[in-house]
């Protein structure tokens, strides 16, 4: 049998937890300093855990290699399963050639004004993509649209950045919230579950605030006071719906479909909208982008019929996730198998307060998000087999599910990482190395409340994902709320979602995303994050001060 230990290095619990900052610390070098890919850094930060716990926090070699594979484990299902079914739910509409009526979809509503097209593609469609797919697919895509509309590669490359920070908090279907909730339940799903919920609930008293001014300073990046003073309101109107809904969504519905709900709502409202207000300056906006004059004699091609068919996929995974979340949770719960993990379950490890630190993994085929945006893309699917407007848009089932396969390759090493990331967690968790930093961190008084998101900041900054952040930080953030006697009465799911509201404003400057960025429009990384790490330091600044507010005076506000 192995017990944590607060301070099993010399007794010492600062300089426990100096030693249990190392595998965090060999990741962020290996991965900033030698710029080794991210799953070789989350390989050899993994190994160092290993030995740190051996070494340092006297764990027998043999539960903290089993440990990993637990991580490993949770971090293959449901993680990444959810994210390639995300992904490959997005690549139906893709292989159907109904994504490129979404494109011309936005251009009408628009109105020809660049400035609103950038809005809607960015921020609403980006928001769907971010809770479909994530990890840089909505960076790729809405890079390349708005580049089509004639906005300049580093604008371009700004705006898309801006943008994808909204969503992330409960990009690809919930994910970070989730694996936040996993990360401090003990291994009992069913207070995971009540955790990401209350999690959940709580980032919707932080993200809509964020979400209300992005398209506001979408316009003003673009065009400055002049795209302001132009295009305040439609920019506020689509803001504050996606804010509302997203706070609605999130603690009243399903929180994995909230940013899905919120996109649709935040372009619903811009259409609705655009049909009783004229963009103002069109001409001139369209000048200032060397382009020409709207031509208001052309027609378009796109229907009412092939509108709905390219929204379609997406109030199908709505209706899907109403059904399962709402309607038939309990029965899908039922069929969960909870698996005692070989060797170290049974009291073989404990955790510092003696008790089980999470040992039963829970396979939950039916009820994990995936299943359901498989359904949902089966159906996206065989709508558009049955409906191909005159031979037109042609997929077959078989092109369809060939694609699960393309993602899974395309995506290996993404996932690869996201295993190996969970992995170290579950070391770091087990050992004893998470609580001994987390308690030592605690010492800060109050003012852990303002420093908190900044740990979910470098977490995504430097791992390109929400999900990693939260899976190396959650149970530390709650570990440290919890021994903090200046936080007695706050509750610890705040810090969680500090955590997950940090990376939010950290994805942004993160590698991956820069490169992707860089990729799309052809603008060297180090101009990109010139221009885009001032906006981060400055959301980071708000968010630091909210949580410290929600920590004290506003804690009446908090669900």
């Amino acid at each position: 049998m192995f017990q944590a230990l607060l301070d099993p290095v010399a007794g010492n619990l600062g300089l426990s937890a100096l030693v249990a900052c190392i595998p965090l610390l060999t990741f962020f070098i290996m991965l900033l300093g030698v710029k080794a890919k991210a799953h070789t850094s989350a390989a050899v930060a993994l190994c160092v855990a290993i030995l740190v716990a051996i070494i340092g926090f006297q764990m027998p070699w043999g539960l903290a290699l089993v440990s990993a594979t637990q991580g490993a484990a949770f971090g293959a299902f449901p993680i990444v399963y959810i994210i390639f079914m995300a992904v490959w739910f997005y690549q139906v509409t893709v292989l159907s050639g109904r994504s490129e009526d979404l494109r011309k979809f936005f251009d009408e509503v628009g109105g020809g004004d660049i400035r609103i097209q950038a809005v809607m593609i960015a921020f609403c469609f980006g928001g769907l993509l971010e809770a479909l797919a994530g990890f840089g697919a909505p960076i790729a895509v809405t890079a390349t649209m708005i580049l089509a509309l004639g906005v300049k590669p580093k604008r371009a490359a700004l705006v898309v950045l801006l943008a994808n920070t909204a969503p992330v908090a409960y990009g690809a279907v919930g994910t970070p919230i989730t694996t936040a909730g996993n990360m401090v339940a003990g291994g009992d799903p069913t207070v995971a579950v009540a955790t990401a919920q209350h999690v959940a609930a709580i980032v919707g008293y932080q993200a809509p605030l964020f979400a209300a001014i992005v398209p506001l300073l979408i316009v003003f990046i673009l065009d400055g006071a002049k795209g302001v003073r132009d295009c305040w309101l439609p920019a506020i109107i689509i803001g504050v719906s996606f804010g509302i809904t997203q706070w609605w969504c999130s603690n009243h519905f399903a929180y994995e479909l909230t940013d899905v709900v919120a996109s649709l709502v935040g372009l619903g409202a811009a259409v609705i909208f655009m049909r009783f207000w004229s963009p103002k300056g069109v001409d001139g906006v369209r000048a200032r982008f060397d382009l020409p004059p709207i031509d208001r004699n052309a027609k378009s091609d796109l229907n009412a019929n092939r509108t709905f068919m390219a929204l379609a996929p997406y109030l199908i995974i709505v209706v899907v996730f109403g059904i399962c979340k709402l309607g038939i949770a309990s029965t899908l719960s039922a069929t969960d198998i909870k698996i005692a993990w070989p060797i170290i379950s049974g009291g073989a490890i404990l955790s510092a307060a003696g008790a089980d630190p999470g040992t039963t993994f829970n396979f939950n085929l039916l009820s994990t998000p995936g299943t359901m945006i498989l359904v949902a893309g089966l159906l996206s699917a065989l709508l558009y087999v049955a409906y191909t407007e005159n031979g037109r848009y042609k997929i077959t089932m078989g092109a369809a599910v060939k694609e699960i396969f393309v993602t899974f390759y395309k995506m290996r090493y993404s996932a690869l990482t996201i295993i190996l990331v969970l992995s170290l967690a579950y070391v770091m968790n087990f050992s004893g190395q998470t609580i001994s930093i987390g308690t030592f961190l605690a010492g800060s008084g109050a003012a852990f409340a303002f420093i908190s998101p900044v740990l979910g900041w470098v977490g995504t900054a430097v791992t390109g994902s929400d999900t990693s952040a939260n899976a190396l930080f959650a149970g530390l953030q709650y570990s440290a709320a919890q021994a903090n006697p200046a936080l007695a009465g706050v509750t610890p799911d705040l810090f969680l979602a500090s955590n997950t509201m940090g990376g939010v404003v950290g994805k942004m400057i993160s590698p991956q995303s820069l490169a992707i960025a860089a990729l799309a429009t052809q603008v060297r990384e180090a101009d990109i994050m010139k221009h885009v790490l001032p906006w981060s330091v400055a959301f980071l600044v708000g968010m630091c001060i909210l949580t410290f507010l929600q920590a004290g005076v506003l804690s009446f506000v908090l669900p």
